[in-house]
């Protein structure tokens, strides 16, 4: 099934001379459950997209369809609250609140939300994360590593429609970026959860079932990885 979808996508900046087209006519399509990198180095319009699928800021056209829903038709508070429950983020910076502990920080987008924790659920993805005993620490208590399975658990805690992570190892050494990426695959699968991964790494990129490069802001190559 067909979760996310954009049609002519565009966001330029500026006009004339200088304007920039960050994106300029993208065309794309996820279906639910697949894992998808998109590859571009800086400035190729990468980030933006993510940007624009997770609904963080308006485009200049096209539309943005998830789950059903053309999200830049919805009003600024229905947007929010569709984004808090039907799309999770993973940021490089983990943007974890420093004052909450893990489990705090985990079922946070559900309190926001006035929702009760599926507390199955929660344990099934505290187990696979391997927080069980991390659960009672503050963030600045955690290694690199694992605030990102912190982050990685409250991106799942709502059951969203996709996934959406912007260079979610770029703060981390290799191994323990073979680590993240391990465990967001996992995750992805045990929870049959779409995954949309934004980096400029090839090599991490080739572990993903699906790669689309950008350049230029237009998809210049899609294809699926052969494992």
């Amino acid at each position: 099934m067909k979760i996310l979808e954009t049609r002519d996508l565009k966001k330029y900046y500026g006009k004339g001379d200088t304007q920039v087209k960050a994106l300029d006519g993208v065309d794309l399509s996820i279906e639910e459950g697949e894992f998808t990198a998109v590859v571009g180095t800086s400035g190729s319009g990468k980030s933006t997209l993510l940007h624009m699928l997770g609904g963080l800021d308006y485009a200049t056209g096209g539309t943005v369809t998830v789950a059903g829903k053309k999200i830049f038709e919805l009003g600024e508070n229905d947007l929010t609250i569709f984004r808090r429950r039907q799309i999770g983020f993973v940021f490089q910076s983990y943007n974890l609140v420093p004052i909450l502990s893990v489990h705090e920080n985990i079922v946070l987008p559900l309190e926001l939300d006035g929702r009760s924790v599926d507390k199955a659920y929660f344990k099934d993805i505290v187990k696979t994360l391997g927080l069980e005993s991390k659960l009672d620490n503050l963030p600045g208590q955690l290694s690199g590593g694992q605030q990102q399975r912190v982050a990685i658990a409250r991106a799942l805690i709502t059951k969203p429609a996709i996934i959406l992570a912007d260079e979610p190892t770029g703060n981390l050494d290799s191994k323990t970026t073979q680590e993240v990426l391990g465990l967001l695959k996992l995750t992805g699968e045990q929870f049959h959860q779409t995954i949309v991964m934004i980096t400029h790494n090839e090599a991490l990129a080739q572990l993903c079932d699906r790669v689309i490069h950008i350049e230029d802001g237009r998809i210049a190559d899609d294809r699926e990885v052969r494992s």
